[in-house]
């Protein structure tokens, strides 16, 4: 028996934070004061507050702590492990109060959450299977075999009102109950985890977390629909999460939960691995079994829908890696506990990346339907240095920006739809009054632009032509005209491309468009950029009143654009100025102005 268990993150996060040199250096430590025997280190996947790692957990204690150092483990040795004292410097600063150390479960950010797709991240050894087991791991799976029929599982799944969450909000149970009425010889159960929306990882933290969540959940899958055979399309960027799932399927074959005749029931099922290229369109699909069967990722004409003909042509259910984190859970805690949470369309809880101009990056689950602010101002911490929040992006590339003035909207699919978004797979993108909204729809243009198949022209002309109209008014050639225009073209490609990449294209674009006309208007017929960021609108100026001729910007122009004698005013050539912005960076007397 341990006295203690330390928890530390071995996430991505994390471990680009030096985690691992973190657990080196504890590691050595422990040794040399002899506690190797009472204290056991367990690299667990992500927390969620990323924002603040690497983090550690002690335990009995629960004390959290955060940004830590390879250097502040001979403290934390010394004075909480040997001598009981938590070091309250390096504590997470909402756990500490004056005479005691709250819980982890009373900060802004974990009280709101409802971890249920989470809730083995940051808890279990994700490389040890008996860990998933001592919480029900593979409960479900045999629950499944040996009290319920296949039509029966499905029917709790469609009770329980699950919707994909992978960004269209399918029905989970109606997917399966179509491939489950279609016969054939040989049926196959795929996981999309491609998780390619810039600023998306929650697919990843899972698979990173709690690897065996997913394959349990496919193996009731296969038993759902009569499939034999599981395939996880992931990312090949995605080492860490590659490692963990190879080291769960092997485990689980070991211990008969995968392969011939599981729990002694006659039910075969095994599951492989398919390592992604970085082709952002086979996140739909049919680009993506195409892919699987060794062909180029392209997505193909539905119907045939995979339910009747995916994979090499046969009947085939395809769920990405969160929704198939909820499977095993409805199974145990029965289909009504499930729809409990959420709204009346749209049941349980959403995991989303939390990222951009915001305080606490990183992962939050709340139930569907949570109000956008309760995310951004309360688990999220508001907004950096002071600033106003500006818009949320929801969904991705395919999803939409929302304005300040829907900052109580509930997160759910109907009003993100309304609005101009979509829930897509759980991107959720924060900027402040500093972003320009039209650099926005261009940057996220830009990437589908990149990332299209190229397979229909719709998609592979009318985006690019989109995106030109674009660059077109951020360089300060723009039209009235042009917006007109691109609210067409928009429209034509969103009816006309092939597949959900080109159809979706176009929202970001759109959303802006709808709710930012204003500073459209602005690039178009003033020739500014309200916020300061498209540079070929742009101009750096020198305030003669507060310039004092230090220098100091003339010497870091790297173009030589800013002249003047020494403590006298200087002046900037603005035929010369490449907009770089060194020149403000550098000023301590704020005599630099940029409009």
């Amino acid at each position: 028996m341990y006295r203690s268990h330390i928890l530390i993150c071995g996430g991505t996060g994390c471990t680009a934070s030096g985690s691992g040199a973190v657990i080196a250096a504890l590691e050595e430590e422990l040794k040399k004061n002899s506690l190797e025997e009472e204290i056991k280190i367990i690299k667990t996947g992500c927390f969620g507050l990323c924002a603040v790692g690497p983090i550690m957990i002690v335990y009995p204690e629960g004390c959290f702590y955060s940004a830590v150092k390879p250097e502040d483990m001979e403290e934390i040795v010394n004075e909480h492990l040997i001598k009981g004292r938590p070091v309250k410097r390096l504590l997470y600063k909402e756990t500490v109060a004056e005479d005691s150390i709250k819980s982890l479960n009373h900060t802004d950010f974990y009280r709101k959450q409802k971890r249920v797709a989470l809730r083995n991240c940051g808890v279990i050894n994700p490389e040890v299977i008996d860990e998933y087991i001592a919480y029900d791991g593979y409960a479900a799976l045999g629950k499944c075999l040996d009290e319920y029929t296949p039509e029966q599982v499905i029917d709790i799944i469609l009770a329980s009102g699950l919707r994909g969450r992978g960004g269209a909000g399918f029905p989970t149970g109606l997917k399966w109950k179509f491939a489950a009425a279609n016969k054939a010889d040989q049926k196959y159960v795929c996981c999309n985890a491609d998780e390619g929306d810039p600023g998306a990882f929650m697919d990843r933290s899972i698979l990173e977390g709690d690897p065996h969540a997913v394959l349990e959940a496919m193996a009731i899958a296969g038993y759902a629909i009569g499939a034999s055979q599981g395939y996880i399309y992931i990312r090949a960027e995605y080492p860490i999460a590659v490692e963990r799932l190879e080291i769960a399927i092997k485990q689980a074959r070991e211990y008969g939960l995968l392969g011939k005749n599981i729990f002694g029931k006659g039910f075969d099922f095994d599951i492989e691995i398919r390592l992604g290229a970085g082709a952002f369109v086979c996140g739909e699909e049919t680009a993506l079994m195409t892919s699987i069967e060794g062909k180029r990722g392209e997505p193909r004409p539905r119907p045939p829908f995979p339910a009747l003909k995916g994979l090499f042509q046969k009947p085939t259910i395809l769920n990405n890696v969160e929704t198939y984190a909820n499977i095993a859970q409805i199974i145990n805690n029965g289909p009504e506990w499930f729809a409990s949470m959420g709204t009346e369309k749209s049941k349980g809880t959403k995991v989303f990346a939390l990222g951009g101009k915001i305080n606490n990056t990183g992962l939050v689950e709340v139930p569907i339907g949570t109000p956008l602010r309760t995310v951004i101002e309360e688990i999220g911490g508001g907004i950096p240095n002071g600033k106003k929040f500006k818009a949320a992006q929801t969904g991705g590339p395919s999803g939409g920006c929302i304005p300040a003035e829907y900052l109580d909207v509930p997160i759910d699919y109907e009003s993100l739809i309304e609005l101009g978004a979509m829930m897509g797979s759980g991107g959720l993108i924060v900027m402040d009054e500093d972003n320009c909204m039209v650099d926005i729809a261009k940057f996220f243009l830009e990437f589908t632009v990149d990332e299209s198949c190229g397979k229909c022209t719709p998609c592979r002309i009318g985006t690019k032509r989109l995106y030109e109209m674009l660059e077109k008014i951020t360089s300060g050639n723009g039209t009235l005209e042009d917006l007109d225009e691109m609210e067409k073209l928009c429209y034509y490609i969103k009816n006309n491309s092939l597949c959900g990449l080109g159809q979706t294209a176009p929202n970001p674009v759109l959303s802006t468009l709808r709710h930012f006309r204003d500073e459209y208007i602005a690039h178009v017929v003033d020739k500014k950029c309200p916020s300061g960021v498209c540079k070929d609108l742009l101009s750096f100026f020198i305030i003669e009143d507060k310039c004092k001729g230090c220098t100091a910007c003339a010497r870091k122009c790297p173009v030589g654009a800013i002249s003047g004698a020494v403590k006298q005013p200087h002046v900037i050539d603005t035929a010369k100025c490449i907009k770089c912005g060194a020149c403000i960076e550098t000023c301590k007397f704020g005599a630099i102005i940029k409009k």
